[in-house]
């Protein structure tokens, strides 16, 4: 049976990557001086003006607004007449310290508060996916992989001068069609970019085939019915917090599996690892990846679930789809008795009070080699 499934990707100008990486940045200039501030920043860009708010509690004193437009410039926006100008747009600062109700269910857990192990407790309630399959060599899903990769690629010629004539916001998006369950050929592919003034489409189209998408899309994937949808509306020369506003947070299907797993909901930029959101959704990656390294199943989706103040998650879930050569019940059991879910274990086990978090805003946070939850390990 033939399916088709599809996943997107943006560049970091997007208004929205934009503002998680500027969320991330801050995250990491506080981890860098105080590897246990607290840190729930979010970001919101809008027409000339860049909005901070969220809880930062820390030793540390760190330059926000010197963050911002550093993290601004880094991205490529310098016109406020088409997107935003890092040295004259407005920057708001409105942050205040971690609640106390809050704090005291970190500080401690309520096991910890029992006598019965020590670990801060989660900074939340709330459930995270992890999820991997043997459709790519990093063990991603191919639609998202794509996407990913050619979005990565359509900011690289930018960067590179490769096309000089492209700017920073921009959005991919890949169909794949599935015979079977295997991915077989990329049935469309869509590219949107912004543009200077007065570009040719017709030569903006040839260049993105030929310098994006034929540089990371394998030959043998497309065929002469494989759709292309190059600037379909014809022009965009507005773009990044100009042409939409922008949000930390809002592009999670894109930051993880690109819709082919299901997600708990939580967003990941700006958060310190307190947050299971973010820290449970790596260790779940991390936990489904080396399932189906190890060989127990070719599909893997792994959740975990955690109340506020709480070490333990309340419960461990995993489905394999049909795909397992073991018992799932037997997975389990190794996830329990291999890996410490408590926050301070994947903290310590992941290794992520380091400043690290700008190196996962873009293009995914997972399937890339350097990031601690992607190696794979004996089971």
């Amino acid at each position: 049976m033939k399916k088709l499934f599809t996943s997107e990707s943006v560049t970091e100008g997007h208004p929205d990557k934009l503002c998680d990486y500027i969320s991330d940045s801050i995250l990491d200039s506080y981890l860098a001086l105080d590897p246990f501030a607290r840190v729930a920043c979010e970001t919101v860009a809008g027409k000339g003006e860049i909005y901070i708010t969220g809880e930062i509690t820390s030793t540390a004193e760190v330059n926000i607004e010197e963050i911002v437009r550093n993290t601004i410039r880094e991205v490529g926006f310098n016109d406020s007449k088409t997107d935003i100008d890092y040295k004259t747009c407005k920057i708001r600062i409105n942050l205040s310290k971690q609640s106390s109700d809050i704090a005291m269910g970190i500080d401690k857990s309520l096991e910890e508060k029992q006598g019965e192990i020590e670990s801060v407790g989660a900074g939340d309630q709330g459930l995270m996916f992890g999820f991997a399959c043997n459709e790519t060599e990093e063990l991603m899903p191919l639609p998202i992989s794509l996407a990913h990769k050619l979005a990565k690629q359509l900011s690289m010629v930018r960067k590179q001068n490769i096309i000089d004539y492209i700017k920073p916001d921009g959005k991919v998006q890949v169909t794949v069609e599935y015979e079977d369950n295997i991915p077989v050929r990329v049935d469309t592919i869509v590219v949107s970019t912004q543009h200077k003034e007065n570009v040719d489409l017709d030569t903006l189209k040839k260049d993105i085939k030929e310098k994006v998408i034929h540089k990371i899309v394998p030959s043998n994937l497309l065929d002469e019915n494989t759709k292309y949808f190059i600037n379909p509306t014809g022009r965009f020369v507005i773009g990044g917090p100009f042409g939409d506003s922008g949000l930390t947070g809002r592009k999670i299907i894109v930051d993880t599996y690109g819709g082919y797993s299901r997600h708990g909901g939580g967003a990941f930029s700006g958060k310190d690892p307190t947050k299971v959101d973010r820290s449970a959704s790596y260790m779940a990656r991390h936990i489904a990846k080396n399932i189906v390294a190890n060989g127990y199943a070719k599909k893997c989706e792994v959740q975990l679930a955690y109340a506020i103040g709480v070490a333990k998650p309340v419960s461990v879930y995993v489905d394999t789809f049909g795909t397992n050569t073991i018992p799932e019940e037997e997975i389990v059991q190794k996830i329990n008795s291999n890996f410490d879910l408590t926050p301070t274990g994947i903290i310590n086990y992941l290794d992520l009070r380091k400043p690290i978090y700008r190196l996962t805003t873009n293009y995914g946070h997972f399937g890339k080699d350097n990031l601690s939850w992607e190696k794979i390990i004996k089971i």
